[in-house]
């Protein structure tokens, strides 16, 4: 039976450096990933995930820990996830949960799972707390928590955000109004911050009254728009924390027979596949969600393999404007 220690001696490279070729580790070469895997053909050499469960006490199998089921921006991740991880030898399982309380800690420690990635944890969760006290190793997804360090792959959300709020100022925009994410989570806090300090430098404000808070969903959008819409003076341009709340606000302006971009313009964030919709057309801020979920997938693994001892490694993933046709001049 071919190992990994015959691929080993025909590539000319240690065993480990092995393993990192064929998980696509940073830490090896280009040049040495080539030769590992024309190596490992060669041979005929397939990994065993029974043979390394035996050896390392391993079930490969990692959690997707999601607690917002209705942001659709978590349903677009699973399938790259899925990818990359069966690519690695391993299988993705996907836990759903209320919340992330602590006890959330429990059942995915009773569930045989090597690792765990989180993709809504809020600041103040004491479930990171909890899984490194018990020793699960996880990776922070899109969010993170400050209590505790891990690995993590977030979106640099300044770059695309100052675009978006420097765009909405050129048009001439001033009576601005937003309809923000939870206070706890920290996307919908960095980009909330990067918008008032970018509308600062033209002196414009959020006030208050065109502010409204909620979840990263749908009916957050909706009630939203309807309470800033329905005031005696409306904002030009509304601010969604992402694209599903966007995608509420624009059926609340269609309700109350606004138009978009001539009565009021909307925008989002994360550029969903639905966003370019011909129907939506929605002026949204892009990453590439897709790579992102394949490197969260990555470092999960590699934080398996290597253990603990190695750095936490922090990955973050350029925004930019995407502007359609639901961002436009005041009417007004």
């Amino acid at each position: 039976m071919v190992t990994s220690h015959d691929v080993a001696r025909l590539a000319g490279v240690s065993q480990p450096t092995v393993s990192r070729a064929l998980r696509d580790s940073p830490k090896v070469s280009e040049l040495t990933r080539l030769r590992v895997r024309e190596a490992a053909t060669a041979l005929g050499y397939v990994p065993s995930d029974t043979g390394r469960a035996l050896s390392v006490g391993r079930t490969h199998r990692v959690g997707l820990l999601v607690t917002d089921l209705a942001n659709q921006f978590y349903t677009h991740t699973i399938a790259p996830m899925h990818h990359a991880l069966e690519s690695l030898g391993y299988q993705l399982v996907l836990h759903t949960e209320a919340s992330d309380t602590g006890r959330v800690a429990d059942r995915l420690l009773s569930n045989s799972l090597d690792g765990v990635l989180l993709a809504t944890t809020a600041t103040d969760s004491l479930l990171p707390v909890r899984l490194r006290d018990r020793g699960m190793p996880f990776v922070y997804f899109n969010r993170r928590a400050s209590a505790v360090e891990a690995d993590s792959v977030e979106v640099e959300a300044r770059s695309g955000m100052r675009e978006l709020t420097e765009r909405i100022l050129a048009l001439g925009h001033r009576r601005v109004g937003a309809v923000l994410g939870p206070a706890n989570a920290s996307t919908a806090s960095n980009r909330e911050l990067i918008l008032r300090s970018t509308l600062a430098t033209a002196g414009v404000t959020v006030p208050d009254e065109l502010a409204f808070r909620g979840g990263f969903d749908f009916a957050t959008g909706y009630a939203g728009a309807h309470r800033l819409l329905e005031q005696d003076d409306p904002p030009t341009v509304i601010v969604c924390a992402n694209d599903v709340v966007a995608y509420g606000a624009l059926n609340a302006a269609r309700e109350l027979g606004r138009e978009v971009p001539g009565d009021v313009s909307i925008t989002g964030f994360d550029n969903l596949p639905e966003a370019s919709w011909p129907l939506l057309q929605l002026t949204t801020v892009a990453f590439d969600l897709e790579a992102m979920a394949r490197r969260a997938a990555s470092l999960m693994v590699d934080r398996l393999t290597f253990g603990p001892g190695e750095p936490y490694r922090h990955e973050w993933f350029p925004s930019h404007l995407v502007e359609r046709s639901t961002l436009g001049p005041p009417s007004r």
